[in-house]
């Protein structure tokens, strides 16, 4: 008997070994079973560095390319394959209609393409709301398209790009988050790219929905509660790949004692719609009244909406909109409104037509 334990206990750890590395097998997606992933860069604070790691609210926006990007997060490479494209490399407050127009076209060119499952688009977190709401309208696709950013460069202490990024290829990457519209991955959330807004400008947490997320991602697994009410991608009107041009639309920003040559510069700059950025129920002052009803006479859309953070704009409430033939931003904030009227009106000027458009969107 003892001359077969060295054998026995030979075969006992080769046994082990081999269960070992079959299990490690099981658990590892082979690179035919993993999703495909398209990280489409912007630039943006997720892209930013800092002089020093105590440098997380003073740095450089748009500062390391897509490649480092997705080097950053070797994680990346166990739940997805992961390819890189820089389209731009821009701080977020520079985004202008003709670079949604860019960047919409591109995503909607990934969606069409058999090869790839999901996108992730990099972003600064200025206007990275009306990146997804835009997109969100738009691109007619059922795929996950996932917008992400940070509030902290990467260089800084805490930083919180590489775990949003990683976040937001495992949510691509999930067939549940297929048909749910552009979502948007920050600070261990899933909201829909709808109604996310940034809220506080120096915090992780700076992004909410004042519907509630949508889900979370917890250590690279999703996890859903809801789903949204409005319309959106796939089952949009409006199609990205018949716009070449958006028109002019202008925010006016409700407060006391306003100046009405305010109201006179968005007919300046050509504008075709004019949000009313109001106070409570987007209220207008009773001086500024007839500012707006001439605009509306000049043929501009005139759309009320609520500088407040949270609510909605009630139709015939605080001003008679049947009567002066306004539209109202519903629960949209002024600068969701401005995208929706922007993309709205390149199909219509009809108030009627525009006013069921910011119901159902």
């Amino acid at each position: 008997m003892s001359l077969l334990r060295p054998w026995l206990a030979r075969g006992i750890a080769a046994l082990a070994l081999l269960t070992t590395a079959s299990l490690t097998l099981a658990q590892t997606p082979t690179a035919a079973a993993r999703p495909r992933i398209t990280v489409l860069a912007t630039g943006g604070t997720i892209a930013g560095a800092g002089a020093s790691a105590a440098n997380s609210a003073t740095y450089q926006a748009a500062k390391v390319p897509v490649d480092k990007l997705i080097a950053g997060v070797p994680e990346l490479s166990d739940v997805a394959v992961v390819k890189g494209e820089q389209v731009f490399q821009i701080a977020s407050e520079s985004f202008t209609n003709d670079k949604l127009l860019t960047l919409g076209k591109r995503v909607s060119a990934l969606a069409k393409d058999p090869e790839v499952d999901g996108i992730v688009i990099t972003h600064g977190t200025d206007t990275l709301e009306e990146t997804a709401y835009f997109l969100n309208l738009v691109v007619n696709t059922d795929k996950p398209i996932v917008v992400v950013g940070s509030m902290r460069p990467g260089t800084a202490m805490s930083a919180d790009g590489m775990l949003n990024l990683y976040d937001a290829v495992v949510v691509a990457g999930s067939r549940d988050a297929r048909g749910k519209g552009v979502l948007v991955a920050m600070n261990d959330e899933i909201h829909s790219g709808r109604d996310v807004t940034k809220r506080v400008n120096i915090k992780t947490n700076a992004f909410f929905s004042q519907w509630g997320p949508l889900g979370m991602v917890v250590e690279g697994r999703s996890y859903w509660f809801r789903l949204p009410a409005k319309r959106h991608t796939a089952n949009s009107e409006f199609n990205i790949d018949k716009i070449d041009a958006l028109p002019e639309v202008q925010i006016i920003y409700g407060a006391g004692n306003m100046a009405l040559q305010m109201y006179e510069a968005p007919q300046r700059a050509g504008a075709k719609a004019v949000i009313h950025a109001g106070t409570g129920n987007g209220s207008v002052a009773g001086y500024a009244v007839d500012a707006l009803r001439g605009l509306r006479s000049a043929g501009m859309v005139v759309i009320r909406s609520s500088r407040v953070g949270d609510g909605f704009v009630l139709r015939n409430s605080e001003q008679p909109d049947d009567k002066y033939d306004w539209v109202v931003a519903h629960d949209l904030n002024p600068q969701k409104a401005k995208i929706l009227a922007a993309v709205a009106l390149t199909k219509t000027s009809d108030t009627q037509e525009l006013q069921r458009i910011f119901w159902e969107y």
